[in-house]
C-alpha cells in the first residue's frame, strides 16, 4: 500500500529533525542529564514536527539501549512507537476525546507501571480542546505524577491551555520552518524518489506550506501525482492556483507608466482565464511586500522567500519605485483584498483598486509641492536621509519613480541673488520708534518659546505701547496668530504688570515695520522677482486664493 510522503520521510531521530533547533538542544541535554520533566507542552503552527519530537523523545526514553539520545530504530519499543502500536506510548486525539470522562479513563491509566518498557508516555495531540472540567480533573495527576510518567501535551493554541495546566509543565514553542531548510528537504526527498524538479517548482511548492513542513511535503505528493518523475514550475503554479512573477509584474509595468487602461486590461485577461481574483489580489500583496522588502533591504536578503533569480529580478523592479510609493501600494492592496472575500463583484472591486493604484502612484508628496513654490530649494524627501540624521543628495530627475515625478529644479544665479538681497534688506538696522524695544524683546522672547509662528506675525507689525495697553499694527494676513492668548501673557511676562492687548489691520504697505535705508525698494523688487517665478506662478495656479506672505532665502536662513 502506498505511504505518502510526509509520512515516509517523518523523522524518527533527532538528527533527521528540520528546524526546530532550540527544541532539540533542549530536550537533548536534558536527556543527557538524566533531566526529564514530568509534562511538557509543545506549541506552534501547524506541520512544524510537535507530534514528530513527541514520539521522538518517546524512542529516546524507552529505547533498550536507552535513555539515548540515538535510539537504534531496531529494538521492539522503537518500531512500535514508529508505527504507533506501543502500549506504553499513548497518543490521545483530544479532538474526540475531550471531557472529563476521558480524563478519568486516563488517570485511571496512569496508576499502573508501564507493561514493557521504561517510561509511559502519553501524547495528547490538540490539546487546547479539552474542557476545563476534564483538565481540572488532571491537574492533580499532572502535578504529581508517578516517576514512570511523562506527558506531552501538542497543540496549535496555546493561548488556550489553562494556566494552572502551563505552569505545571515546560513549554517548547515551535517556530515556522526557515524556507531554505524547507527547499533543502524538498531536494533531498526528490533525489530519493528519483524526481526531476525544477527549481523554481519547488520554490513553489515550499511558499505554498508557509512554514509547514508537511504541508509542503504534501504540495510536492501532490506535484509528483499531476505531473510524474518530471516537476515543471508552470505545473506547479497551475496547480497550486500561483501567478508568475511575470505576470504580477506587468502591474508594476502599469503603475510606472501611469496607464489605467492596462490594469483593466490585466483584469481581463484573468476573468478571461478563469483565473480566481481573490488568488491574485493575494499574490499581488505578496508581490509589493516583496518589493519593500527588496528596497529597505536589499535584494540579496533573507527575508524574501524565493528563488535566488527571482530575488534579483525583485530587486531590479523595486529600485524603479520609492520606499514611500510601495508601501502605498502594499496598504491599498491589503485592503482590496480584505474587500474581495466579501464582494458580490469582485471583477468590479479589482478593477476599481487597480485604477486607484495607478492614481495614487500619481499624487505628490508635501514636500514636493512646497520645494516647488520656492525656487532655490532642493527637493529632499523624508526618506532620502541617512541613518544618522544627515540629509541625502537629492536625487536627479532620471530616478525619479515615473513620469509624474519630477524633481524641481534650482533656481538660477540671478534668482538667488535676488533671495539674497531680499534677505540681507531683512536684516538691515530699523529705526529706533515708540514700542521697537518692546518688540525686539517680544521677538526674543518668543523665539526661545518656540513659538515661530507668532513671532513671525510680531515681526511683520508696528507695536506701540501706551499707558495700560499695547497696540499692534498688521497685515489682514496675521490675524489668527496675534488673537493668540499666548500673545497677552508674554507680553504680561515681559512687562510685569497686566495690560490691554489692542489689534488693528491695515494693508501690507501700511503695516509693515519702518526700515532705514533702501531696503523697502530692493524688498519690493525682489517680491516681485519671485512672484514672477514660473514655478511659484505654477503653484498659484494649483491652488487659486493662495497667498505668498514673504520672501526668504532658505539657504541663508538655515
Amino acid at each position: 500500500m502506498y505511504q505518502v510522503i510526509a509520512r515516509k520521510y517523518r523523522p524518527q531521530n533527532f538528527r533527521e529533525l528540520v528546524g526546530q533547533e532550540h527544541v532539540r538542544t533542549t530536550l537533548e541535554n536534558a536527556i543527557s542529564q538524566r533531566r526529564i520533566a514530568h509534562g511538557y507542552i509543545f506549541s506552534g503552527q501547524r506541520g512544524t514536527g510537535k507530534t514528530t519530537v513527541a514520539r521522538i523523545l518517546a524512542r529516546c526514553l524507552n529505547c533498550e539501549k536507552g535513555p539515548t539520545l540515538a535510539p537504534c530504530g531496531e529494538c521492539a519499543s522503537c518500531r512500535e512507537i514508529g508505527l504507533g502500536s506501543s502500549p506504553d506510548v499513548i497518543e490521545i486525539d483530544a479532538a474526540s476525546n475531550r471531557g472529563i470522562n476521558e480524563m478519568r479513563e486516563l488517570r485511571e491509566s496512569v496508576r499502573y507501571r508501564p507493561a514493557r518498557d521504561r517510561f509511559k508516555v502519553f501524547i495528547i495531540d490538540e490539546a487546547h480542546q479539552i474542557t476545563n472540567e476534564a483538565f481540572n480533573a488532571l491537574l492533580k495527576t499532572l502535578e504529581e505524577p508517578p516517576e514512570w510518567v511523562v506527558f506531552v501535551l501538542c497543540t496549535t493554541e496555546a493561548h488556550k491551555i489553562p494556566n494552572t495546566i502551563a505552569s505545571r509543565c515546560q513549554h517548547f514553542s515551535f517556530r515556522s520552518v526557515d524556507y531554505e531548510a524547507v527547499v533543502g528537504l524538498l531536494e533531498q526527498v526528490c533525489r530519493a524518489e528519483s524526481i526531476d524538479a525544477e527549481a523554481e517548482a519547488l520554490s513553489w511548492i515550499a511558499l505554498a506550506g508557509e512554514g509547514s513542513v508537511r504541508d509542503s511535503l504534501s504540495a510536492l505528493d501532490q506535484a509528483i501525482a499531476c505531473c510524474g518523475p518530471k516537476i515543471s514550475a508552470s505545473e506547479v503554479r497551475q496547480l497550486l492556483g500561483r501567478f508568475s512573477l511575470q505576470t504580477l509584474e506587468q502591474v508594476a509595468e502599469a503603475l510606472l507608466a501611469g496607464d489605467s487602461g492596462r490594469m483593466l486590461d490585466i483584469v481581463q485577461e484573468l476573468e478571461s482565464a478563469g483565473q480566481n481574483l481573490q488568488h491574485f489580489c493575494r499574490e499581488l500583496c505578496r508581490f509589493f511586500r516583496n518589493l519593500l522588502v527588496a528596497r529597505i533591504a536589499g535584494a540579496d536578503t533573507r527575508l524574501i522567500p524565493a528563488a535566488k533569480a527571482e530575488r534579483e529580478r525583485l530587486g531590479e523592479i523595486a529600485q524603479q519605485f520609492s520606499e514611500e510609493d510601495l508601501t502605498r501600494y502594499l496598504n491599498l492592496t491589503l485592503d482590496l483584498f480584505s474587500s474581495l472575500q466579501h464582494s458580490l463583484q469582485p471583477r468590479m472591486h479589482l478593477e476599481l483598486g487597480l485604477v486607484r493604484l495607478v492614481h495614487a502612484g500619481r499624487l505628490r508628496s508635501i514636500e514636493e509641492i512646497l520645494a516647488a513654490s520656492a525656487p532655490g530649494l532642493a527637493l529632499q524627501s523624508k526618506g532620502e536621509r541617512t541613518r544618522g540624521g544627515a540629509p541625502a543628495q537629492a536625487k536627479p530627475a532620471a530616478e525619479s519613480v515615473g513620469p509624474a515625478r519630477q524633481f524641481v529644479p534650482v533656481s538660477s544665479a540671478a534668482e538667488n541673488t535676488a533671495l539674497s538681497s531680499r534677505t540681507a534688506a531683512a536684516k538691515a538696522p530699523r529705526s529706533e520708534s515708540p514700542g521697537s524695544d518692546l518688540r525686539s524683546r517680544l521677538l526674543t522672547k518668543l523665539q526661545q518659546q518656540g513659538m515661530a509662528f507668532l513671532a513671525d506675525a510680531v515681526e511683520h507689525s508696528v507695536v506701540e505701547e501706551k499707558p495700560g495697553e499695547v497696540g499692534f499694527t498688521a497685515a489682514k494676513e496675521f490675524g489668527l496668530a496675534l488673537r493668540s492668548t499666548d500673545l497677552a501673557k508674554v507680553v504680561e511676562s515681559i512687562l510685569g504688570r497686566p495690560v490691554k492687548i489692542t489689534v488693528q489691520f491695515k494693508d501690507a504697505a501700511q503695516a509693515r515695520p519702518a526700515a532705514t535705508g533702501n531696503s523697502l525698494p530692493q524688498q519690493d523688487e525682489t517680491t516681485r522677482r519671485a512672484l514672477e517665478n514660473p514655478e511659484v506662478r505654477r503653484y498659484r495656479e494649483l491652488f487659486p486664493g493662495s497667498e505668498v506672505r514673504a520672501v526668504q532665502n532658505l539657504k541663508e536662513s538655515s
